[in-house]
């Protein structure tokens, strides 16, 4: 008997001694998304005119991803993108109009996070589906100001405050942040409509009114591919698309590209800002919140003589990213080279949370590269990019992309027009070598490999 209480008392002291580890707690996420931001239009990627402060202090506390892409460059297939972590010829959202089924919603980073007890919260624009399908997505989250279409115009007209939408979007979610029980996990996804234009109007790009001043006394570089000879080796039918028209609107002159740019530069800026006041009010919180920042789509900003998007050339299709995980110490402010995706930030917020990625996604979680800084044995080489919205507008064009070449095919040409380009060689895509003999047995390698591709992400 004395052997038993004996033991009773010393597994009772060391119940005291040892008491139960807690599980740890699950990291609050916060998604930021940038409309139309290009890669190289941040000051942590190598601008030396934009100013970024806050979003290049992301980068200083994260892992900055030199080598990010969209894989279909056009706002409404990119954010299906991004909620579903599928291509294009996956999720099958083509279009403006199209939503989410209810079966593919619940397959989405929001639906599974909420599923698994997080709080969840939208702010800005949906981009998924017509005004009515927009709307009706406000019963899946917890908190949600999401908006069809472009969002609106930066300045509402019945709003006497006069403030820009960055500026609001900003404020909605910072009451969402301080209305978060410091209990429980969130996820917010911010989905800004900065900086791109609102096209058609009188001044597309008009900023807030605290960065009119910003960059008056700035020059911006030109890039060096708007000319009118790179223009000239577009096919026909691409000079006349709506890339062109847009870039008439825009970049005729030299002091139509300053205007232009110096106003998404504002925007940019503004945008900024919003991002500085979101990581502030985290307070202490930050310290359990993963952030990740990307944007939805390149820019074109007058290379080739064209506008805006869409199109497979670098500009359109690379993006900045950075993810900052305050638990990942050893990788603060490292820079990483490999192949990140769009598709890949579903996965990676559902890895943060120690949630399963479903099968049906095709991205992987960059959490193992956000905490080792270096890419996982296996990790991808190359990418397939499609682009077949609006064919009535925009070329179609599908791609296959690696860390040395780049091949694509214009679709609407008949016979398909190819082109190919060595990226270590060739960064600006300024050489097309699809007809060069001595590339012959690349071509035929990369047009093997877009073959595949195009069957693989179905």
């Amino acid at each position: 008997m004395w052997r038993r209480s004996l033991t009773i008392l010393l597994t009772l002291a060391a119940a005291w001694r040892c008491p139960a580890q807690e599980p740890p707690r699950r990291p609050n996420l916060i998604f930021l998304l940038a409309d139309d931001l290009r890669w190289d239009a941040l000051g942590c990627m190598g601008d030396p005119v934009v100013q970024t402060p806050n979003i290049d202090r992301l980068a200083q506390r994260g892992v900055l991803f030199r080598n990010a892409f969209v894989t279909t460059s056009i706002c409404a297939v990119s954010r299906a993108t991004f909620f579903t972590g599928q291509y294009c010829r996956r999720h099958g959202i083509n279009d403006f109009v199209t939503p989410l089924t209810a079966a593919q919603w619940t397959q989405t980073y929001p639906a599974l996070l909420r599923a698994a007890g997080y709080r969840t919260g939208f702010v800005g624009k949906f981009g998924v589906g017509d005004a009515k399908a927009v709307a009706a997505a406000a019963k899946d989250f917890d908190y949600y100001k999401g908006l069809p279409g472009q969002a609106g115009p930066f300045f509402d007209p019945k709003d006497a405050t006069h403030t820009h939408a960055t500026a609001r979007f900003g404020d909605q979610a910072l009451e969402f942040i301080r209305s978060a029980n410091p209990s429980h996990p969130f996820c917010l996804s911010v989905s800004f409509s900065a900086p791109h234009a609102r096209d058609g109007q009188p001044r597309e790009y008009p900023p807030d009114a605290r960065d009119e001043g910003l960059y008056a006394n700035a020059t911006i570089p030109a890039p060096k591919l708007a000319t009118d000879a790179a223009f000239r080796k577009l096919p026909d039918f691409a000079q006349k698309s709506e890339g062109r028209r847009r870039w008439e609107r825009r970049f005729v002159t030299p002091e139509m590209f300053q205007r232009i740019v110096k106003d998404y530069y504002r925007l940019i800026s503004g945008m900024d800002r919003e991002v500085g006041r979101i990581v502030e009010a985290l307070g202490e919180r930050a310290d359990n919140t993963v952030i990740v920042f990307m944007s939805d789509n390149g820019y074109i900003l007058g290379e080739r003589g064209m506008a805006d998007k869409w199109l497979p050339y670098e500009e359109s299709i690379r993006v900045p990213l950075i993810v900052l995980d305050p638990r990942a110490t050893a990788t603060r402010g490292r820079k990483v080279d490999a192949m990140a995706l769009n598709i890949d930030v579903a996965p990676t917020l559902l890895d943060e949370a120690g949630l399963s990625v479903p099968v049906g996604m095709q991205g992987r979680s960059l959490v193992p590269l956000v905490r080792s800084g270096n890419a996982p044995t296996g990790w991808r080489t190359e990418f397939f990019y499609e682009h077949l919205a609006l064919p009535d507008r925009i070329p179609p064009t599908e791609a296959v992309r690696t860390e040395k070449w780049k091949y694509f095919r214009w679709m609407s040409g008949k016979p398909p027009i190819e082109e190919l380009y060595d990226l270590r060689a060739d960064p600006r895509e300024e050489h097309n070598l699809a007809g060069d003999p001595t590339h012959a047995a690349t071509l035929k390698e990369l047009r093997d490999k877009w073959s595949k591709w195009r069957e693989q992400v179905k």
